[in-house]
């Protein structure tokens, strides 16, 4: 059924780093000569190149991705500028979330779908997800990406696949008891919204039958003190995941919880510093750099994500893919420089998930002169956030200032959750993941 075996690809994260490359950059000169003659967005974009290529050097050479090229340009209509073929080719439409300025619609042939499958494959390796168990998928079923490929890739694995889409939250909690759910797959947000609204209906979640919560689309799940929060109310393991429309199903958990593995296989992935854009160093920030290997009707090269990352390697004997500590840990545009400190959003939220007290809150940035600032908005049953300010100076050495709120006044996300709001100006934002970095 898979193109892969588990056997097979337990061989695939054992491949020694110099053999991993020379396979990539094989897959990479092979998916190239099939799609240069059909695709005129890297035909053009790639004029003049020699393959095959066989050395990072080369790989280096090439030109970056970024999203604004791909938005809307196509010939046919409002699709990605990189499409390889003729609209009938194709069986799969997404269209990105738009969080990050206009959606971007992106198609797959029946052939790519098949290898989206296949790398969830990794990630339901991870969650030990077998042909017996029952997988909720909590999410909305709409043109967003989300979880549709984590559906058919559980179906193709044998497993039970419950839908939950179209039902509001104490429905999905019935029908997660009733049907005796397993595993469930959501975003971070919407577990920990479960767990609030199950407390509100006096439902135990941690009687159910679920034992592993597959989670993507926002950072949390790598991140510990929102994955123990997630694990405390539903007595369940965390296992984080990674993706996105315009490059595929790229990061699963590793077996420690450290954070996420790129399934190097099907990726080739590359780590910039930020402020320089040269490649960046061992457990430095930098920012992940994604070619896909096996999408060819939609594939991107040397595709600025603008995730952040802490790339690490030769960490562990029975798995030579890059590990990420802390997962995607934010995004290039997202980053504030508050009185000369770096600081994410993932960071605060960190700090923010220690307080089991604190339901939910918001993160905001507004630009004061020639400085950011920070407010954070939280509800929080002690009506106390001074102490929540004060654990932000301690650990962060910021003076933030942090507000209560209303109980129930902010608001709840069903799929990636909005809870930093920048309205810094444009110019404001960081400037590392556009076009004119190096």
């Amino acid at each position: 059924m898979f193109r892969t075996t588990f056997e097979e690809r337990r061989r695939l994260e054992k491949l020694d780093r110099t053999e991993l490359l020379a396979m990539q950059l094989r897959r990479l000169s092979g998916l190239l000569e099939q799609v240069l003659p059909h695709n005129h967005f890297y035909a053009a974009k790639l004029a003049g190149l020699q393959l095959p290529i066989t050395s990072r050097d080369q790989l280096r050479a090439l030109p970056f991705t970024f999203k604004d090229e791909l938005v809307g340009t196509h010939a046919e209509g409002d699709f990605a500028a990189n499409l390889s073929y003729p609209l009938e080719r194709y069986t799969h439409f997404h269209r990105t979330s738009g969080t990050r300025g206009r959606p971007l619609v992106v198609l797959d042939t029946s052939e790519d779908w098949d290898w989206w499958i296949e790398n969830w494959q990794f990630v339901y390796d991870a969650a030990e997800v077998t042909a017996r168990d029952r997988v909720f998928m909590a999410f909305s079923f709409g043109p967003f990406i989300g979880f549709w490929s984590a559906y058919d890739a559980a179906v193709a694995r044998g497993a039970l696949v419950i839908p939950g889409g179209g039902m509001g939250t104490v429905a999905r909690l019935e029908l997660l008891r009733a049907s005796r759910a397993t595993a469930l797959c959501c975003t971070p947000s919407y577990a920990l919204h479960l767990a609030e609204v199950a407390a509100e209906q006096q439902i135990d979640l941690r009687a159910n039958d679920v034992r592993r919560i597959i989670v993507a689309g926002e950072p949390g799940g790598s991140v510990p003190a929102i994955r123990a929060r997630i694990e405390t109310a539903w007595n369940a393991r965390v296992i984080d995941h990674s993706g996105a429309t315009e490059v595929g199903a790229w990061g699963y958990s590793d077996s420690c919880q450290r954070g996420l593995h790129v399934i190097e296989n099907e990726f080739l992935a590359e780590f910039l510093a930020p402020d320089t854009g040269l490649e960046a160093a061992e457990g430095e920030v930098a920012e992940i750099v994604i070619t896909t290997l096996g999408r060819a009707g939609c594939p991107v090269i040397r595709y600025r994500t603008g995730d952040l990352v802490r790339p690490t390697w030769n960490h562990d004997p029975e798995n030579n893919f890059v590990l990420l500590e802390g997962g995607v840990i934010g995004r290039t545009d997202d980053m504030l420089i508050i009185r000369g400190v770096n600081v994410f959003p993932s960071s605060l939220e960190q700090i923010l998930h220690g307080f089991p007290e604190v339901v939910e809150y918001r993160i905001s940035a507004d630009r004061i002169g020639e400085m950011d600032a920070l407010t954070i908005e939280v509800e929080d049953r002690m009506e106390r956030p001074e102490r929540v300010a004060l654990e932000i100076m301690i650990r962060l050495g910021l003076k933030v200032a942090v507000r209560n709120v209303p109980i129930g006044s902010l608001p709840r996300f069903e799929g990636k959750g909005k809870r930093f709001v920048d309205n810094r100006p444009a110019c404001g934002a960081w400037p590392a993941g556009s076009k004119k970095s190096p």
